[in-house]
């Protein structure tokens, strides 16, 4: 069933208690950003009663119900759909896939040291690192982002893997692909250099310093510019910021999660925050217009 516009809205108006009422009822919608408009797409069939609904209760009511006729299906959009609007999220977690394949999830060296921040060579049990300066001078700029592809364990590539569908997703659907990439690459650079400058030479790599970024980006620009696609659930800043701290404390490794690229995440995070403050107030500025 085809999708229509009801409502085209400044991003400065907060839809998020008409979007919950929406959730609530059950109502088949989505949220886009158009021409610097925040934009409610519902099935055609049942357009007219959300906009009658939007005017009666603007803020959402959780007693009102919409007669929503019969044959509109409640449905969300199928796995192929989601990926069809979310290419670049999907194509870094398949990449992510693709190098745990052939690098055996961390276990295979040979080809861990084709992405790592810095070449190494292995020599009887001890690694020894390239410079820096050397790597650089040698033209492997590919190193200073490729080791958020890097994943050692299935478990540490199906959480990050997951986070990253979430996060990765909100910001496509409300940016769009290409700053996605460029917020990926961005956070991946900086958290990556963090790890190296705090923590020296080293094996390290995942999406979590990436992730972080993405969650500090949502978290302030949201704060800044209120959007329902930023709206984290419940609880999960909370969750995530905690987790950081326990990492940083040592008690995580403690208990054998293993050794955590603590400066990867808090890089990401102040990164992440910073980009949210400068994308967030260029939103609401726009929006003011």
């Amino acid at each position: 069933m085809s999708a229509v516009a009801v409502l085209r809205l400044p991003l400065s108006v907060d839809l998020g208690g008409f979007v919950k009422l929406l959730q609530r009822m059950q109502v088949p919608h989505r949220v886009s950003e158009e021409a610097g408009e925040q934009v409610l797409w519902v099935p055609e069939n049942i357009s007219d009663d959300v906009r009658v609904l939007y005017q009666r209760f603007p803020a959402g009511d959780p007693d009102q119900q919409l007669d929503i006729p019969e044959q509109a299906p409640v449905t969300r959009p199928s796995f192929v759909q989601q990926v069809r609007h979310s290419p670049v999220t999907a194509l870094v977690l398949l990449a992510s896939m693709i190098v745990g394949a052939i690098t055996l999830l961390g276990e295979n060296l040979q080809t861990v040291g084709w992405l790592t921040f810095l070449p190494f060579r292995v020599m009887g049990e001890y690694i020894q690192f390239m410079p820096l300066a050397d790597s650089l001078a040698s033209g492997q700029w590919w190193r200073l982002v490729t080791p958020m592809l890097i994943h050692f364990g299935i478990l540490h590539l199906a959480m990050n893997g997951m986070w990253y569908w979430e996060l990765g997703r909100r910001i496509e659907a409300r940016q769009g692909s290409i700053n996605l990439l460029g917020l990926t690459l961005l956070f991946s650079l900086v958290s990556n250099y963090a790890q190296y400058a705090y923590g020296g030479p080293g094996l390290f790599g995942g999406l979590s310093g990436v992730l972080y970024g993405l969650l500090g980006h949502c978290w302030i620009f949201h704060v800044l510019s209120p959007n329902p696609a930023y709206r984290l659930p419940r609880g999960v800043l909370a969750m995530m910021l905690i987790w950081l701290v326990l990492c940083m404390s040592g008690l995580v490794s403690m208990i054998g999660f293993g050794e955590i690229a603590n400066a990867a995440h808090v890089g990401g995070l102040v990164i992440g925050c910073l980009t949210g403050l400068l994308g967030g107030l260029y939103s609401r500025r726009k929006a003011s217009l």
